[in-house]
């Protein structure tokens, strides 16, 4: 089990990953982590995520009431939304904030990540909505998150950036460099000429292997929303039939272990063979 020193490291080590990648600029971006139902760590505000050290981070209550902070350093003010996180979604352990530069584009376009176009990505992802704009520090942006918490473990803030959690930081970060590389490739593949999707069969054939395979986390292959219909793969292409429509179409075991970067690979693989593409 990691110790909460072990802990703190892991949020500095995330910070620099996240800051080298150019996904936050000067101060931006925020990160914590639950260390137990009642206590968890966080990033300070007003710092740069490229340059903490441990004694850097700050310890908070469930409600974001200061625990711990060592002088000159204070919670980011952002964390109203992690906590919303954490109390809406009891399987997540860390979450992850950042300005990742094609996915937030997406997010200031208004255009949400929703095209089924590579393998990893609806397995890993789904789709990625667009939580409602909010004012930052306020309980705007946990309000307007909310109600999408049930069903993704990713989104994008509007005109703000992106928001990922999991069941621990590693996880977390990796959802953040997966939806920005989703939204890098869509936005160069409508350069040239748009994206050729996945036809529903093939989304569901991939929703099943995730299924299978019981990936952690939540994920649309469980349910569809069905918003509007339009660019919209949660249920395989079928949104807008019935207004139930993929309302069960599975589950995924929460209590399943986290499922390594290497193991999707082999997924994706053996995938990409069965439908020819190999």
């Amino acid at each position: 089990m990691v110790n909460e020193y072990e802990l703190k490291q892991q949020i500095c080590d995330i910070g620099k990953r996240i800051y080298n990648r150019n996904m936050v600029a000067a101060n931006d971006g925020n990160i914590s982590a639950k260390l137990n139902d009642h206590e968890f760590l966080c990033t300070p505000t007003g710092v740069s995520k490229g340059f903490m050290t441990p004694e850097f981070i700050c310890k908070v209550d469930e409600k974001g009431n200061v625990i711990q902070a060592n002088r000159g350093f204070k919670p980011s003010s952002e964390i109203k939304m992690h906590m919303r996180v954490y109390e809406k979604r009891p399987d997540v352990g860390a979450v992850v904030h950042a300005h990742p530069t094609y996915a937030t584009a997406f997010a200031i376009a208004g255009i949400p990540l929703t095209q089924p176009i590579m393998p990893e990505a609806v397995i890993s992802l789904g789709c990625v909505p667009i939580a409602e704009y909010g004012t930052p520090s306020t309980n705007e942006i946990p309000d307007n998150l909310e109600k999408y918490l049930p069903y993704y473990d990713a989104v994008l803030l509007e005109s703000h950036g992106t928001l990922t959690w999991s069941t621990d930081l590693t996880a977390a970060y990796y959802k953040t460099e997966s939806v920005e590389f989703y939204a890098e490739l869509l936005y160069k593949a409508k350069q040239l000429g748009g994206p050729k999707e996945f036809d529903k069969a093939t989304v569901e054939k991939l929703y099943e292997i995730r299924r299978k395979f019981g990936m952690p986390g939540k994920h649309p292959a469980n349910l569809c929303l069905n918003k509007d219909g339009v660019n919209c793969h949660n249920c395989g292409g079928a949104c807008g039939q019935s207004s139930n429509v993929g309302a069960v179409t599975g589950s995924v075991n929460n209590q399943a272990k986290d499922v390594s970067p290497e193991v999707v690979a082999e997924i994706t693989k053996q995938v990409l063979a069965q439908l020819g593409m190999k």
